[in-house]
């Protein structure tokens, strides 16, 4: 591979910003400089627009009309393909509470397809359930929720990087001893969960360390009984939140920030009509209306988003008034360090994972090993 070079751009390094800058990279990223030799290099020239690690999302169900509990090929590719749209570069698979059956097909597919997509890389699995307290389940199927046994993920160990579970539920505590002996690489994160404040402080002792998508479904936070989400404010875990003006109040994305700050991450949760018309689709074998920004079940229940990456990160620069390397920080570094992936960040050797963005953070360019794998159509 040639060495290509991004030129006029305000390079986004940790919590600087390098005015001008120049990355020289291939599939691997060689340097970052301001004065670069650049004869025989073939440049790409950002124009002054931020240029960032891309953007990893935990926790996306689908896009482009395909979902990960379609178990095939084509949706991994779909999924995959219209990721970098939005600035994504890497994504775990997040299945959902369904049949047994069909959360080791959607497993297995994911494992069949990892190393064959294009587009956005696909790290691993997130199982959001199916060990879930029922009486948060959310847009997640009730019915099919399990009690919590390693007999019934055995085979997918490896495959999985991150579960979101219920740990007040019975046998929660023995599971999570037995996965944080034998994979102390898998994240277990409290979600869709009825725990209190000294249960869920409790699970942070016996192996939970992240919580997804704070106050959604999950026990209500009050000033007497302040629920998990109190015990995440009092504690040094790490969350993620859907900010798209939808499932938070401005003011608590703020309170968030100021009170995680960089053990913040932002979510998307999106669904199949990521990326797509508005319309009537589907989402865990449940009709789901999207409409307005919003994804909702018949009954009115909150059936993950439509958000694009891109556009959490405009959300919460508007709401909270973070600085953009800050944003940049919860999508990036900040989800590559809870899964211990490395990458994240634009440092010397690492992969050419790149995106060029404006300052309203609309996708220009999308790169991945180095290799353009979107270019945002300038109007004639």
């Amino acid at each position: 591979m040639h060495i290509k070079a991004i030129i006029n751009a305000k390079i986004i390094v940790g919590n600087m910003v390098v005015d001008n800058g120049v990355i020289l990279f291939d599939d691997t990223i060689h340097s970052i400089d301001t004065h670069v030799n650049l004869d025989g290099v073939q440049c790409i020239d950002a124009r002054g627009a931020y240029v960032s690690a891309g953007f990893i999302d935990i926790h996306i169900h689908g896009s482009g009309g395909a979902d990960v509990m379609d178990a095939t090929p084509q949706a991994l590719h779909t999924i995959s393909n219209t990721l970098p749209q939005t600035g994504t570069t890497a994504f775990l698979a997040t299945t959902m509470t369904m049949p047994q059956t069909d959360i080791d097909r959607a497993v297995e597919a994911a494992r069949e397809m990892q190393s064959e997509l294009k587009g956005a890389k696909l790290l691993g699995v997130h199982l959001e359930g199916p060990f879930i307290n029922p009486k948060r389940h959310g847009a997640q199927d009730a019915h099919y929720v399990q009690r919590p046994c390693i007999s019934s993920i055995e085979k997918h160990l490896d495959m999985i990087k991150m579960i979101t579970m219920a740990p007040e539920m019975e046998g929660a505590e023995t599971f999570m001893q037995q996965l944080h002996e034998r994979c102390p690489h898998i994240v277990l994160s409290i979600g869709h969960s009825n725990a209190d404040y000294q249960q869920a402080m409790q699970s942070f002792t016996e192996g939970i360390t992240h919580a997804t998508h704070l106050f959604n479904a999950m026990s209500s936070f009050h000033h007497r009984t302040p629920g998990i989400v109190g015990a995440v404010f009092d504690s040094d875990v790490t969350c993620d939140v859907i900010a798209d003006g939808i499932h938070l109040h401005p003011s608590l994305l703020r309170m968030t920030q100021r009170m995680k700050q960089e053990k913040m991450i932002l979510i998307t949760d999106a669904m199949r009509a990521g990326c797509m018309k508005c319309g009537t689709y589907d989402l865990g074998g449940q009709e789901v209306k999207v409409f307005e920004g919003k994804a909702v079940l018949p009954d009115g229940t909150l059936a993950g988003s439509v958000l694009r990456m891109n556009e959490a990160l405009r959300n919460m620069h508007r709401v909270t008034g973070m600085r953009i390397p800050e944003c940049i920080y919860s999508v990036t570094e900040a989800p590559a360090k809870l899964l211990g992936t490395g990458g994240g960040s634009l440092s010397v050797d690492m992969p050419a994972d790149i995106v060029i963005f404006d300052e309203d953070f609309s996708i220009i360019t999308t790169i991945i090993d180095g290799e353009t794998v979107y270019e945002r159509k300038e109007e004639q």
